[in-house]
């Protein structure tokens, strides 16, 4: 009878995380400046969401967003490059995770200019601002991929 109950039970446990199924980790690179708090909270908030990004901290972004081709508009505080697309500012996980599955061939990648208040990384209270996710292109194209409220 304990055997049987046993056997039971290890079938159940076997099933259960047989069909549990873990995303993948999603790793890239972010490069921030080494004084930036909210840059920090953007990376906890990206690796809660099943991101592994590799900090690189540098005084000057400037010349990292021109290679990347961040638009001086959209410019913000910290750049990330995932899967060959770059990412600008405090982008949601889940707006990454959208264009990373779509995998846009024409697009360069998204952006969030400046530092919107509650957006990841800019929680303040219930402060929060609308602001816009923008996908942009290598000839300075956008169009809105999100609206955030």
């Amino acid at each position: 009878m304990i055997i049987k109950h046993t056997l039971l039970a290890l079938t159940v446990f076997i099933s259960a995380t047989a069909t549990a199924e873990t995303a993948p980790i999603i790793k890239g690179t972010n490069y921030l400046s080494p004084y930036c708090g909210c840059c920090k909270e953007w990376v906890t908030h990206m690796k809660d969401n099943g991101f592994e990004l590799e900090n690189v901290y540098q005084e000057n972004l400037t010349p990292t967003k021109i290679k990347l081709g961040v638009l001086p508009q959209y410019a913000s505080c910290h750049t990330a490059q995932i899967e060959g697309y770059t990412f600008e500012g405090h982008i949601p996980a889940a707006d990454i995770k959208r264009f990373l599955a779509k995998k846009p061939t024409r697009m360069k990648g998204l952006a969030v200019g400046g530092m919107p208040m509650g957006s990841p990384g800019m929680e303040y209270g219930d402060q929060k601002d609308s602001y816009s996710v923008v996908a942009f292109d290598d000839k300075g194209r956008t169009m809105v991929w999100a609206r955030h409220n």
